[in-house]
């Protein structure tokens, strides 16, 4: 199977959302407070040990969407987006792979 890529990223700021839309036709509505509390960083995973691990999608669908922002996003390469979170964490690259994986209502 090939590997999907996104025809569209949307930050709604003021549903702290951020929304792809993917070469399948199904959209992700990623919580920002999801993501961040999903970030792929070696800090945030705890260890090299648990890198490459997937996102915890309970943490996607339950951790409260109040307060956390994205300040700026940045594209790595054509394969991964990076974040600069209002609580100054900037260090997790999240490949489109991993975004597709954090949406609870991904059809694969």
């Amino acid at each position: 199977m090939a590997a999907l890529k996104p025809t569209a990223v949307t930050a709604d700021k003021n549903q702290r959302l951020l929304i792809i839309q993917w070469d399948d036709g199904h959209t992700s509505r990623l919580s920002y407070a999801g993501l961040r509390a999903n970030c792929p960083c070696v800090e945030c995973k705890g260890g090299h040990l648990y890198m490459g691990t997937p996102p915890d999608l309970a943490l996607m669908r339950d951790t409260p969407n109040e307060t956390v922002t994205i300040e700026q996003i940045q594209a790595v390469g054509a394969y991964a987006l990076q974040f600069q979170w209002s609580d100054g964490h900037y260090t997790g690259i999240y490949t489109w792979g991993y975004l597709r994986q954090a949406d609870p209502e991904s059809p694969d």
